[in-house]
């Protein structure tokens, strides 16, 4: 099982293919896995795991294994939570089209710039916007509208921009957990059966820890570019 992160993280690093393949390829592998290997699913389960069937003692199971009642329930689950999680994802995409439409973010920018804000006060409201936008949007719809805006003004003050990257990615962790479009919540309560309010109380541990560990991110700056630093070098910004 834990080979499937060696697919999925080694196959987009290496070229071999992409996110979305790699999501293909790795559902695939799991289906195979659960089914000859752990043989928790399909027709070689059994209500002992003991007693699970050897393959070689039911060879059909091969081609059973594809319409078995397990894989059908299993496909089924899966397309109840995609639908779901899609619906979110639409609703988030069409928010940040209008506030791209309207120029909210450019209109923030420009009020920005002439406040002249300094670094700290600069990264505070950073997060103020990330925090507030990741509750409502999905986060690459959010990514693609703030960071052009956010990153000429960092070069200006003087940020790195690999920090204020990490400081990006941990406000869409955070809100990955943040109601109401908390996609994480919308999976795990799915998965888990679990009502939304439960999965969300169950959450807010997690939520403070990400919320100090921004913090720390957000002012401690060599927690972020120490090891970029160190093995690659100063980040070069050409103007």
């Amino acid at each position: 099982g834990l080979f499937l992160i060696l697919i999925i993280l080694g196959g987009i690093y290496g070229g071999v293919f992409t996110p979305t393949e790699a999501a293909a390829v790795a559902a695939v592998y799991a289906f195979f896995v659960a089914c000859f290997v752990y043989r928790d699913m399909g027709p070689l389960a059994t209500a002992s795991a003991a007693a699970n069937i050897p393959l070689h003692r039911k060879p059909q199971a091969l081609i059973t294994a594809f319409v078995h009642p397990d894989t059908r329930n299993t496909l089924l689950e899966a397309g109840n939570l995609t639908v779901a999680l899609l619906f979110v994802i639409a609703n988030a995409l069409l928010l940040k089209h209008v506030l791209t439409d309207e120029q909210i973010p450019q209109a923030i920018a420009g009020a920005m710039l002439e406040v002249g804000y300094g670094p700290i006060a600069f990264l505070i409201i950073v997060n103020v916007i990330l925090l507030i936008g990741g509750q409502f949007m999905e986060p690459s719809g959010l990514l693609v509208i703030v960071a052009p805006l956010m990153f000429p003004i960092a070069v200006e003050l003087g940020i790195d921009p690999i920090h204020l990257g990490i400081i990006m990615v941990v406000n869409m962790e955070i809100g990955m957990i943040t109601p109401p479009v908390g996609l994480n919540l919308f999976v795990t309560s799915g998965v888990a059966g679990m009502p939304m309010m439960a999965v969300v109380r169950a959450a807010l541990p997690f939520l403070a820890v990400l919320v100090a560990f921004l913090i720390l991110v957000t002012y401690v700056p060599w927690l972020s570019t120490f090891l970029p630093n160190t093995f690659m070098g100063p980040e070069l910004i050409t103007r």
